[in-house]
């Protein structure tokens, strides 16, 4: 029996992540690939999301370390994502979100300057 190619199993894991982000809660993409394993990969995060099709994925729960959404301000994509996060109860304030304080903290202890 083969084990499946790294790239797949890296695949799953951040899917896995996006999956377990709960309902009225919001991830950074960072944060996601924190959470499978694979620091320092939220462009991987952000390709994965980007080619999906799975319709369940709460997709819209992924933000930008800042807490801002990654499309277009008033494409139907935001507009979209916008919506969602509303309805899960989630603030939003000119496409932005407050992204939960252990991120926060994470992110500024890693990319805040010296």
């Amino acid at each position: 029996m083969t084990s499946p190619p790294p790239s797949l199993v890296a695949e799953q894991r951040i899917l896995d992540a996006i999956r377990a982000v709960p309902r009225g809660e919001v991830a950074s993409y960072g944060g996601i690939a924190r959470r499978a394993g694979l620091p320092g990969r939220a462009r991987l995060v952000a390709r994965i999301l980007g080619r999906n099709e799975d319709a369940a994925l709460p997709w819209h729960r992924i933000l930008r370390a800042d807490g801002r959404i990654a499309f277009a301000a008033e494409s139907p994509e935001f507009l979209e994502q916008c919506r969602r996060l509303r309805a899960e109860g989630v603030p939003l304030h000119k496409g932005r979100v407050r992204l939960p304080k252990a991120e926060d903290a994470l992110d500024a202890a890693l990319w805040a300057p010296r």
